[in-house]
């Protein structure tokens, strides 16, 4: 027994380390524009089926191309061939039932098995390709510690942990075993308003949510702030940590009933690490602005009209200003070409084309 308690504390310790820097070497990067900007005009993707009612995330792999469609009706996600964007079937449905799904916040590939995170269940599920590799089964659910609040995204490292959001203000980010539980938390929100860190840590944390990426390759996990303008990068393989600031700043709040109320610019709503670059949607829009225009009558577009790409380590590369306002993006640098969500269209998958960095 007790060698094997020893083996177990052994592999414990190998798996903390293999992921999550112990001590993160932390630097600041200001950036005021981008060297390069290019106009991108797009080629919609002509789909044989109509099923989508908010498809706002697109993740390809190995000739597969997998849609969420945050407010499906009765499936959360379309599986569709890849380039063809052939529909092949849905999965994940919607309901109350024990291996139904309440809600979808993100999915990720891992290997031949995708994950998907419902927040309402507080689960991550695994499916898999069914021998006729057209269509995903349920394999597996992991219930997520309830120590960890309100799961809204998560990546996998290699070692099959997943690293998650924490939005209690104490750290950045949750490592949870494979088994679900809460393993440890690390990183902090790189924010200078003390008297929130002190005083408003959940608000603060609600302020800086963000959308995630990780590259296990380069060990590169992205950051992006759906409100203000802030990109951070952690290197997981060097322990450092880099914090790129825009000319809107940090996410502006204002703390109403525990609640942190956005009061700045509407930011990021996807990034992506590729082998070279960091892709990231950008919206740029104030919340000030959005509530004269609904006063007015004027209804904008849901989405982005920006791609910003950035370097591994923090440095702007190129700003790409697009002809759709777009929610989510999958890049194929291979050939050359940036998929996008646009839910405001009927056909909401778009085509990019684009040189690789």
């Amino acid at each position: 027994m007790l060698r094997i308690a020893y083996i177990i504390s052994v592999i414990s310790i190998l798996l903390f380390i293999s992921c999550t820097p112990e001590s993160i070497d932390s630097s600041k990067k200001a950036y005021t524009d981008f060297p390069q900007e290019q106009e991108l005009k797009a080629r919609t993707i002509r789909l044989d089926t109509a099923l989508f009612r908010y498809p706002s995330r697109l993740h390809i792999r190995d000739g597969k191309a997998v849609v969420l469609d945050l407010h499906g009706t009765d499936y959360f996600f379309h599986t569709f061939s890849y380039p063809d964007f052939r529909y092949l079937s849905s999965f994940g449905r919607r309901g109350d039932a024990p291996q139904d799904m309440l809600s979808a916040e993100n999915f990720r590939w891992n290997g031949a098995f995708l994950w998907t995170l419902d927040s309402n269940k507080s689960e991550l599920t695994r499916f898999g390709f069914a021998l006729s590799d057209d269509s995903l089964l349920r394999q597996e659910a992991v219930n997520l510690d309830k120590d960890i609040l309100r799961a809204l995204d998560f990546v996998m490292c290699e070692d099959s942990t997943f690293i998650i959001p924490d939005y209690s203000g104490d750290s950045r980010f949750c490592k949870v075993c494979r088994d679900g539980k809460l393993m440890h938390k690390f990183g902090v929100i790189p924010t200078v308003n003390e008297d929130a860190l002190q005083n408003a840590r959940p608000a603060l944390a609600q302020a800086w949510r963000s959308f995630i990426d990780h590259n296990p390759r380069s060990g590169i996990l992205a950051v992006a702030t759906q409100l203000g303008e802030v990109l951070e990068i952690y290197n997981l393989k060097d322990s450092t940590h880099v914090v790129c600031m825009g000319p809107h700043g940090e996410p502006e709040f204002q703390v109403s009933g525990g609640y942190g109320i956005p009061t700045g610019i509407m930011g990021f709503s996807d990034v992506q690490v590729t082998d070279r670059a960091i892709y990231a949607v950008f919206h740029g829009r104030s919340f000030k602005d959005i509530a004269r225009d609904a006063r007015n009558g004027i209804n904008h577009p849901d989405g982005g009209q920006f791609i910003y790409v950035f370097s591994l380590t923090g440095k702007p590369l190129k700003k790409y200003v697009l002809d759709h306002y777009i929610c989510g993006i999958s890049v194929d640098e291979q050939r050359g070409v940036i998929y996008a969500t646009d839910v405001n269209e009927d056909e909401p998958i778009l085509e990019y084309s684009i040189k690789t960095i």
